[in-house]
């Protein structure tokens, strides 16, 4: 069994920015200040967290959805890989971002209980905060 969740979260960066640091291996790894290995090619492998997150980028619409597969060293070996889609939306001079995380194992609430909050969100705005617009 798997389970669904949604979380939002606002930016104050643009929805290019902040699809151009995702999908890049430097800015990645600048935004959750946790080493990152992405590409900007549907298709292409990546890994978050010192690997602690691995998968493939499913779908690109530039600047405003990332649709990628995702699963953590913590999935079973027969779990089946989960989808994470961000969808960048304007707002103001920054970004509303949605990320539904979808195929979770069950059991794992913890990716939507603080995870992607205290992982993901707040670094992202503090570092988003602090470059230049």
């Amino acid at each position: 069994m798997s389970y669904d969740f949604e979380l939002v979260c606002e930016l104050p960066a643009s929805p290019h920015a902040v699809f151009e640091a995702w999908l890049s291996s430097a800015g990645h790894s600048a935004m959750t200040g946790a080493k990152a290995k992405a590409s900007n090619k549907v298709g292409a492998a990546y890994s978050a967290w010192d690997g602690y997150i691995v998968g493939r980028n499913l779908g690109l619409d530039p600047d405003q959805r990332i649709v990628q597969s995702w699963r953590t060293t913590e999935f079973a070996a027969d779990d089946p890989d989960s989808t994470v889609t961000i969808e960048l939306k304007p707002l103001g001079a920054g970004t509303r971002l949605t990320l539904r995380h979808v195929g979770v194992p069950d059991g794992q609430t913890s990716y939507e209980h603080g995870g992607w909050r205290e992982f993901y969100f707040e670094p992202m705005q503090a570092y988003f905060a602090r470059r230049p617009t």
